[in-house]
């Protein structure tokens, strides 16, 4: 049986500010071969987190964005015809359990409801992955870890994470870091000077307090190292932001009227 694997690629540390007990908690968690559920708001650094322990660890990393339409043989694998014969080809959670490396699924309540029946026999004491299309049952090595992550604020009851799930985890909740931290990582990650990168947080906390406007989503670090890119390579204050957060927030046209309000405020326009 042949199976389809990536190339080989050398492992470098990305860069990442913690802000807390994070790092500490996943190296026990993957120690003790324990499945680690990561919980909080768009954009707070879910995946790069992931990302940078993974590399600190040496480990390979499978990384899938769930949607929709991702069915348990997107994960597991399928059969393939090429040159009119039948080969099977690995999935992304088959190859990080033979390779022994961390499988991400991120925002896994999006995926379809067979996904979750298939992470089960992983995050439990069985630790193993069952192949029905090719009769295998793949036990997983010590080095394997099993990652997940969804936003508990945004999913709907149609989209929770049902409790027989969630209970096979250790549990991290992440959140936006405090000011100073939040500043530290906007310069850095956008390359403005840190003044701006100082205003730009002050704006992002404004955004994130404000109790009058509906927003899906407040504002992410992620969009706060958006806007101080903007702003680096020329954008003013207004433009950046309105580009890279007030847009991104929301399409009511009175809304953004009041998000730029304080776009203003906080740039002294």
């Amino acid at each position: 049986m042949n199976a389809c694997s990536p190339a080989d690629k050398a492992i470098e540390i990305p860069y990442y500010e913690p802000i807390g007990q994070e790092v500490a908690l996943f190296e026990h968690a993957w120690r003790n071969r324990l499945p680690l559920l990561l919980k909080g708001p768009t954009g707070v650094g879910k995946t790069r987190f992931v990302e940078f322990m993974a590399a600190s660890l040496g480990l390979p990393l499978f990384t899938v964005s769930c949607h929709d339409d991702l069915a348990a043989a997107d994960l597991i694998g399928r059969h393939l015809i090429e040159a009119g014969e039948t080969r099977w080809c690995d999935g992304p959670l088959t190859r990080a359990v033979r390779a022994g490396g961390i499988c991400y699924l991120d925002e896994v309540v999006e995926a379809r409801k067979d996904t979750t029946v298939v992470i089960h026999p992983l995050a439990d004491h069985r630790r193993e992955l069952p192949i029905d299309r090719t009769g295998e049952i793949l036990p997983a090595p010590p080095s394997f870890m099993l990652v997940v992550s969804y936003n508990p604020g945004y999913q709907n009851l149609l989209k929770g994470m049902k409790p027989s799930t969630r209970q096979r985890f250790v549990s991290l909740r992440f959140d936006f870091p405090a000011a100073l931290r939040e500043v530290a990582i906007v310069a850095r990650e956008s390359g403005c000077a840190t003044f701006v990168a100082r205003q730009l947080v002050e704006l992002g906390n404004r955004l994130r307090a404000l109790k009058d406007i509906d927003l899906d989503e407040v504002a992410s670090t992620r969009l706060l190292v958006y806007a101080g890119k903007l702003m680096r390579s020329g954008m003013s204050a207004t433009d950046a932001c309105r580009a890279a957060l007030v847009e991104s927030l929301t399409d009511d046209e009175e809304t953004a009227a009041a998000l730029m309000e304080v776009v203003a405020i906080s740039f002294g326009d």
